[in-house]
This record gives C-alpha cells, sequence and structure tokens, in this order.
C-alpha cells in the first residue's frame, strides 16, 4: 500500500483508534500519544500491508502491541495511572438525562471488567470485529476471546441482576 493510500486509511480510523486507546489507558494524554506512535509505525511499514480493507485491524494490532510494550517496558500494574469512568467524556449533546445515566452505569461496569476481557468486549462489541478479527489484534486463540466474551457477559449479567434489585421504598 503507497504512503498517500495509508495515510487516507488513517484518517478514517482514527477516531476508532483513539476510543481503543482510552479503553486501554484510560487517560486521554496517553491516548493520544498511543495513536500518535501506531501512526507513525504504521507509516514506517506501510509496505507490510497488501490487504487494505484490513489495514483498520492492522492499525489496531500496532495500537495494542505499543499498548503492551510500554506496559513491560514502565512495569505499569494494575490501579495506576487510571482515570474514574465520571472524567470522561459522554456526549452531552446526544444524550438525554436518562441515556446519560445508563452509559455511565454501562461504562462503569464494562470499567470494572478485567483487561482482557474489556479488550475483547470493546474489539467485538464496539468495533465490530469479528472473533477472529479479534483474536488476531490481541494475539490470543479464537477459543480465549470467545471465553473472555462469555465470562464479560455473565458478570455483566450478574451486576445487571443485582443492580436491577428495586430499592426499599421503590415499584417493582
Amino acid at each position: 500500500m503507497s504512503p498517500t493510500d495509508l495515510r487516507h486509511e488513517l484518517s478514517q480510523c482514527l477516531a476508532r483508534l483513539w476510543r481503543y486507546a482510552m479503553v486501554l489507558s484510560r487517560k486521554p494524554d496517553v491516548a493520544d500519544d498511543l495513536v500518535q506512535s501506531t501512526c507513525v509505525r504504521a507509516l514506517e511499514r506501510c509496505a507490510q500491508v497488501v490487504d487494505r480493507a484490513g489495514a483498520d485491524r492492522w492499525f489496531f494490532s500496532i495500537l495494542h502491541s505499543i499498548w503492551v510494550n510500554e506496559l513491560r517496558a514502565q512495569h505499569v500494574r494494575q490501579g495506576q495511572g487510571f482515570v474514574d469512568i465520571s472524567e470522561t467524556d459522554v456526549p452531552v449533546d446526544t444524550f438525554s438525562f436518562e441515556d446519560r445515566h445508563w452509559h455511565t452505569q454501562v461504562m462503569q461496569r464494562v470499567n470494572a471488567l478485567p483487561e482482557a476481557q474489556r479488550n475483547a468486549v470493546f474489539l467485538v462489541y464496539v468495533e465490530g470485529f469479528t472473533y477472529q478479527e479479534a483474536a488476531m489484534t490481541l494475539s490470543v486463540p479464537i477459543g480465549t476471546i470467545m471465553s473472555r466474551l462469555a465470562a464479560a457477559r455473565l458478570t455483566l449479567a450478574k451486576d445487571t441482576a443485582t443492580g436491577a434489585q428495586p430499592q426499599q421504598g421503590e415499584k417493582k
């Protein structure tokens, strides 16, 4: 793929890459850096892309690889450098109060999932990757994606069932 074609594909995918970087890092400035590093690496290696249709998955793989390498290099462990879900942007103009409340609840539950499950949920349910594409992006077997999604669905279903119980004095 030519650098010009690759730049066009990258520009089409930037918002999606940034969203995934936010899922991984939970910090806007880190997400910006991840996306920038992804763009640089993709442009440096544009000769590796032969299938234009799979370029977006290639970008996601690069981003994920950079994130994993950063984690290893900095020895970042769970709980460090994360922001509270309430600090993330919710599109205020497009959601009603109830929708914003529901969005916040869903995001809190998804963000509480272990990182591996959260990544699988994002790639498959938000980005629309197939199980195989998500497995290739994360460099894991397809069965691992399937089990991570199943575990995430069970956790979210339990959270929903317990969270949906009416409080004392509320109607059922």
